[in-house]
């Protein structure tokens, strides 16, 4: 891994944060208190990691608010407010990211008809189909293949084996981590006479007659389009549109393993948790948050700034500035008060079985 050395005026520039004692010491990377090194930045951000500090040999940590820095030894300290924001600066300066050379590696294949854009670097055995548009400063790891058609946006870093469909667009500063397909074809078959799933879907239940046919499969004739600084996890699937695009707006992330169906269209700054699944032609507003294994009906609304716990399955429209829990996706509050009464449930019964009981025995005297 490439060094980095930062001295403490310039990480807490990065963080937001008030350097105490010497600002002009230099540290090359962070580390947990109990295991930082005297090169390295203990990152000690709330009271109950102090001790930790003791047990290790940095010379230098970052503390919260008001944290006595000289009475634990150290020899300067960044305060910070807010740690989880601290984090997001603090890791942006010590991350060197990926090792990819500038310019084409001689072991890429780089169609004569695909613009490459000023600055961009490709990585090996990376492919890159005819009329594909790489814009500058973009970064391609190995193995991975753009498509024909493509168009991929300025400063976009595409990780090992990640695989861009045809005609797919995306915006600028894109992260696609390793593994992830965007622009594979959408799951869509149909039936020469109605299925039993439609069958099912208009009757709630009722079966008629069982016949068996074919699956014909419905080409995807539509593409992807993502805008500007997306995110895209390890192992996501992106379907492209049966006719129009599937679309993820500006600043949208996703993380491990998302599936996102054909024709869906995700807002603006949403966050999609690990496995979280969205079915075909759903629409997802801005803002939206649905946490790990999610899952989202097809056809339907989910709408501006929902937040749903893990596991929620929304199977109907939701309103803007809902908050989500179960399956069925229930109003947070109504859902924790029906497991409360659900864990009644055993007292209950045997509550009614005595009020039985004396009922009976009543009846008896009678």
């Amino acid at each position: 891994m490439r060094a980095t050395d930062h001295s403490l005026t310039e990480i807490a520039r990065a963080i937001g944060g008030r350097v105490c004692g010497d600002g002009a010491l230099r540290v090359t990377g962070a580390a947990e208190p109990a295991q930082a090194g005297p090169a390295q930045l203990a990152l000690a951000m709330d009271p109950k990691y102090a001790p930790g500090l003791a047990q290790g040999q940095a010379r230098a940590a970052v503390l919260w608010d008001g944290a006595d820095w000289q009475g634990m030894g150290l020899a300067g300290a960044i305060l910070i407010d807010r740690p989880r924001l601290a984090m997001s600066g603090l890791t942006r300066v010590f991350d060197p990211g990926p090792a990819i050379a500038p310019g084409i590696h001689p072991a890429a294949i780089v169609d004569p008809a695909a613009f490459i854009g000023p600055g961009a670097a490709i990585g090996p055995f990376v492919t890159i189909g005819a009329d594909v548009v790489i814009g500058p400063g973009a970064r391609i790891a190995a193995h991975a293949s753009i498509a024909e058609g493509a168009r991929i946006g300025s400063d976009a870093l595409i990780l090992q084996g990640a695989r861009i469909g045809a005609r797919v667009a995306i915006g600028d500063r894109f992260i696609c981590q390793p593994g992830a397909v965007i622009g594979s074809d959408g799951f869509s078959f149909v039936t020469e006479q109605k299925s039993g799933v439609e069958e099912i879907r208009e009757t709630l239940g009722e079966r008629g007659a069982v016949t068996a046919q074919p699956w014909l499969r419905i080409h995807s004739l539509g593409t992807v389009e993502i805008g500007d600084d997306v995110e895209v996890g390890a192992n996501c699937a992106i379907d492209r549109g049966t006719v129009r695009a599937t679309r993820i707006g500006d600043g949208t992330k996703l993380d491990n393993l998302v599936h996102v169906g054909h024709n869906v269209q995700v807002g603006r700054d949403c966050l999609l948790c690990g496995q979280v699944g969205i079915a075909g032609s759903a629409r997802i507003g801005d803002r939206v948050v649905l946490g790990g294994q999610c899952g989202v009906s097809d056809n339907i609304f989910v709408g501006d700034d929902v937040i749903a716990g893990g596991a929620t399955k929304i199977f109907t429209n939701a309103p803007a500035g809902r908050v989500l829990l179960g399956s069925p996706a229930l109003k947070m509050e109504s859902h924790v008060e029906a497991w409360k009464n659900i864990r009644r449930l055993g007292r209950l019964f045997a509550q009614v079985a005595e009020l039985k009981e004396a009922v009976t025995k009543l009846g008896q005297k009678g």
